[in-house]
C-alpha cells in the first residue's frame, strides 16, 4: 500500500507537469493556464450539481426507509472527482470528468463494492452496527 501512495504523490505529479509543459510547448503557456482554469472551474461547478443530486437521492431513499449505500458510494466519488477537478493537470481531469458522469460513475462504484465486499469478506473491514 505504502509503494502505491508513493507512485501516486510522486509519479503521478511528474506525469501531469511532464503531460502540461507538452501542452504548453504546442499551444503556449497562457491557453494551457487558461484550459488548466477553466478545466478546474467547470469541474467545480459539475462537482456540486452532481453532488446536489446524489443528496436529493440519499435523502430519497432514506425518506422510503432504505439505507442508500450506492448513493453513499456515489457520494464519495463525486468528492474524489471535485478533488481530482480541481488539482491541476490532464489525467486527473480525465479522470475526474469520467467519475463525475453517472454512466461512466456506475463502473466505477460496482468495483468500490466488489473492493469492499472483498474487504469485508477477508476480515480486513469489520462493520459493527450501533446496538
Amino acid at each position: 500500500m505504502l509503494g502505491k501512495l508513493i507512485l501516486l504523490f510522486t509519479v503521478g505529479p511528474l506525469v501531469e507537469l511532464f503531460l502540461l509543459i507538452q501542452i504548453g510547448t504546442r499551444i503556449g503557456a497562457l491557453p494551457t493556464i487558461l484550459i488548466v482554469l477553466l478545466t478546474g472551474v467547470v469541474g467545480a461547478f459539475l462537482a456540486k450539481l452532481q453532488g446536489l443530486h446524489v443528496w436529493m437521492e440519499i435523502q430519497r431513499e432514506m425518506a422510503q426507509g432504505r439505507f442508500p449505500g450506492d448513493q453513499l458510494i456515489d457520494a464519495l466519488l463525486v468528492l474524489a472527482a471535485g478533488l481530482t477537478l480541481v488539482t491541476p493537470g490532464i489525467i486527473t481531469d480525465i479522470l475526474g470528468f469520467l467519475i463525475l458522469i453517472p454512466v461512466t460513475r456506475l463502473p466505477v462504484r460496482n468495483l468500490v463494492k466488489a473492493k469492499l465486499h472483498r474487504m469485508m469478506d477477508s476480515g480486513q473491514i469489520h462493520v459493527r452496527g450501533f446496538m
